[in-house]
């Protein structure tokens, strides 16, 4: 099985990418975003995405961001599928971004009132 190939960035490109003004959209569950998100990622969990994704911008770049990486990249494809053009999945996730001691929020949310 072939799959195809989406575009991708590891956490020191994705971080240059939001410093000159991409979106980061985290696409893990709510109670995931709770315990831990990069600083300025918008949530919009997987499961809500098909109906939410508009609300991402077509004018800016984005990176599209969860747990490890899978997930992010089915958002990414559907993305691209509906007509984005500059979106790249960050590889390995928030547990790459860590691993290489950029910035993550710890600081404990409820997940109901995201």
């Amino acid at each position: 099985m072939s799959e195809l190939q989406l575009p991708e960035v590891g956490p020191q490109e994705a971080q240059q990418m939001i410093e000159r003004g991409a979106v980061l959209i985290d696409v893990r569950e709510r109670d995931e975003y709770a315990q831990s998100r990069i600083p300025g990622a918008r949530l919009i969990p997987l499961s809500e995405f098909a109906t939410r994704f508009v609300e991402i911008p077509k004018d800016v770049p984005v990176v599209m961001q969860c747990r490890s990486g899978r997930r992010s990249a089915q958002a990414t494809a559907f993305l691209l599928a509906q007509g984005y053009r500059e979106v790249v999945n960050l590889r390995g996730g928030i547990l790459a971004w860590g691993e290489q001691g950029l910035p993550v929020d710890v600081t404990p949310k409820d997940p109901s009132t995201l």
